[in-house]
């Protein structure tokens, strides 16, 4: 198990980030292993179709056998979504030190992989040579098997944040922790990971923690070393729906009543979604789904709440009602 030991000022300095880098290094997993997600597998098998003559030997000597992953390749996110090229930077700037101390890390009690092995010379040459071959590699595939379809993950993460900021705000840590994974629990200012393969305790020591939804993480990921500052990769919401088929238009009688565009929205609206996220999911315009909730909204069947910077639109009772699978609407009178 690892925990981090979180006081007053760390909670006020928990933030989120979206990191395509991240998503980059934590897709390798998918690739090393199709049976940790069965949602990803259209998703892998276009990819491994489209490598070509990328070092794949050395793209999957990054994924441990213990499926854990090299901390440097993954630096702490400075901003709230930084450019794929600005981590990049960061990675390429790591100390030939700190890549060897990850990799052996990442791969023990194992010996290294022999596409890594320049990581086990004494000199600092062949090392930082080895990060640099591995950061020109990680950007390739970034452009092949990630960059095309950056924005459609990109909502569904910034979908998480917005449903996770909400449970903060509405419960605190306690809520937010609540229903992020089965193996986080919060008590007493403390953040228990279980199921880790390490065992140690990080205090945050007025650093914060740092919070990382992700398509591609099966479960919680904190660093491996316990001298990196507290974050926190974790499963995001809605990653069912990526490859999902848009959705159907709804019983007969509420599609005649409203129209299909509209029943498809109302039956998306079970749980409150901003317009971007709708518009991603039906594959229209954030301007077509606009114009169907002003209406929706102005007859009662959606309400709407401002969160931050995005308004999420929900189901109002009535819209709860007319929604119902089965088609019983209630009585009224």
């Amino acid at each position: 198990m690892i925990s981090f030991v979180l006081d007053v000022e760390d909670l006020a300095d928990t933030r989120f980030a979206v990191s395509p880098l991240n998503e980059t290094v934590f897709s390798l997993r998918v690739l090393h292993d199709p049976s940790l997600s069965a949602v990803h597998l259209p998703w892998r098998r276009s990819v491994l179709g489209g490598l070509g003559d990328l070092d794949t030997d050395l793209l999957m000597s990054l994924v441990a056998r213990r499926r854990t992953l090299p901390d440097f390749l993954t630096p702490r996110s400075a901003s709230f979504a930084p450019a794929f090229e600005d981590e990049l930077a960061v990675v390429r700037r790591t100390p030939p030190g700190l890549v060897r101390r990850d990799l052996l890390a990442t791969h023990a009690p194992d010996p290294l992989p022999p596409a890594l092995r320049d990581a086990t010379a004494a000199d600092d040459a062949p090392v930082a040579a080895l990060r640099d071959t591995i950061c020109a590699l990680l950007r390739q595939y970034w452009e092949t098997a990630i960059k095309p379809m950056w924005p459609q993950l990109r909502l569904v993460v910034e979908a998480d944040m917005t449903y996770r900021a909400r449970q903060l705000a509405m419960g605190g840590a306690r809520l937010l922790f609540a229903d992020m994974h089965p193996n986080l629990r919060w008590h007493n200012g403390v953040l228990y990971i279980a199921k880790m393969i390490s065992r140690h305790q990080v205090a945050a020591s007025g650093r914060g923690l740092l919070l990382l939804p992700s398509v591609f993480a099966h479960k919680p990921a904190p660093p491996v070393s316990p001298e990196e500052p507290p974050s926190l990769v974790y499963p995001s919401r809605g990653v069912a729906t990526l490859w999902a088929s848009v959705p159907t238009d709804g019983a007969p009688a509420l599609v005649s009543l409203i129209g299909a565009p509209r029943a498809r929205l109302l039956g998306l609206l079970e749980e409150p979604l901003p317009t971007v996220e709708l518009a991603r999911r039906l594959r229209v315009t954030p301007s077509a789904v606009s114009q169907h909730l002003r209406v929706l909204h102005a007859t009662g069947l959606v309400t709407r709440a401002r969160h931050g910077r995005q308004v999420l639109y929900r189901r109002s009772t009535l819209g709860d009602q007319l929604a119902a699978p089965d088609g019983s609407y209630g009585s009224y009178g």
